[in-house]
């Protein structure tokens, strides 16, 4: 492909465990102007954790949410497209053909990213919209992205950037564990509502084992002068602390969490039934059956890494599938 220069029209997809999301943005290289950002939760990875198998219900879901982006993006022009899929494809053992259908819903066919990779473009994607919120303007940041099947940690020097204006990715230390909302759900609190405190004690346990060799080998050397956190269990949370009725973009971006407000919403969320959990999340009532599971990985990774407070981002994956796609152009 030519070089180019100067903003250029881009769209990403992320096709994830639990949700499946799409960005449509201009894109200078460093930062993205969202023009459409949307999100449906498909329950991609329903099962995957036990089966390995994506189910026929839950990949109809998806092509059906496909197919309303695609049509959402058609008149918005994109020059290009780049799709990514991640911990339910990775994990499962017929993904081939939801991938065809993907591509001819698409024009693209989406690439299936191992942890790292998905660790690494999420964290471009946070750090892109950094400026002003680092002490002192520079230093080692932390993001950490919790799906539905895995968590992502990625520790790296900010500001990122390389040879002529692209982002230097190959500095940045990345980890990858198979602990998410879905995967945890499904595998520790099914069996009551509301969960019991033993199957929750079971399932952090299980969290902690998983998450600390990585981030011991992120934090060994360097602590983070900020940690980053991304994706809708971060979100909804900082949703819920500020009392909103719906979701509002502009006041959970950058908004930020303490340790003692996550420790308070678990308790909360993990001593309610669904029901309750319904109420509560006006704002994301289709994640309250997942929020326990998501609460507890983020609780763990602010002990784990001795975080009294995270930075909550909406800049995340699709921007940094843009920035990349940029660069690749």
């Amino acid at each position: 492909m030519s070089g180019v220069s100067g903003p250029l029209r881009l769209a990403s997809l992320d096709l994830g465990t639990n949700s499946t999301r799409l960005l449509v943005a201009d894109c200078d290289g460093r930062k993205t102007g969202t023009v459409d950002r949307r999100m449906v939760i498909t329950r991609l990875g329903e099962g995957v954790d036990a089966t390995h198998h994506l189910a026929p219900a839950a990949v109809n879901r998806t092509r059906t949410a496909l197919e309303g982006f695609a049509a959402v993006m058609r008149p918005l022009g994109p020059a290009g497209i780049t799709a990514a899929a991640t911990s339910a494809l990775r994990d499962c053992d017929n993904g081939a053909e939801f991938l065809d259908g993907a591509e001819a819903l698409l024009g693209t066919r989406p690439v299936i990213l191992d942890g790292d990779e998905e660790a690494r473009l999420s964290y471009l994607g946070a750090a892109s919209d950094l400026e002003g919120e680092v002490p002192d303007g520079a230093g080692p940041v932390l993001v950490f992205d919790i799906g539905g099947g895995s968590t992502e940690m990625v520790l790296g020097d900010w500001p990122v950037t390389g040879e002529n204006g692209a982002p230097a990715l190959a500095g940045l230390l990345a980890g990858s564990a198979d602990v998410g909302c879905v995967r945890m759900t499904e595998r520790f609190l099914k069996t009551s509502d509301p969960p019991s405190p033993v199957s929750v004690g079971r399932m952090e346990s299980h969290v902690v084992a998983r998450l600390k060799p990585s981030l011991e080998m992120l934090l060994r050397e360097k602590k983070p002068v900020l940690a980053v956190g991304l994706a809708g269990t971060v979100t909804t949370l900082s949703g819920i602390n500020l009392g909103l009725k719906e979701y509002e973009t502009r006041r959970i971006h950058h908004s930020r969490l303490t340790r003692r407000q996550v420790e308070e919403m678990f308790v909360r969320l993990a001593s309610a039934p669904l029901a309750e959990r319904r109420e509560i999340m006006g704002l994301e009532p289709g994640r309250a059956d997942i929020i326990v599971g998501g609460a507890a990985v983020l609780r763990v990774v602010m002990d784990l890494a001795g975080l009294d407070e995270v930075l909550v981002s909406e800049k995340d994956i699709l921007d940094g599938l843009l920035i990349n796609l940029y660069h690749r152009r």
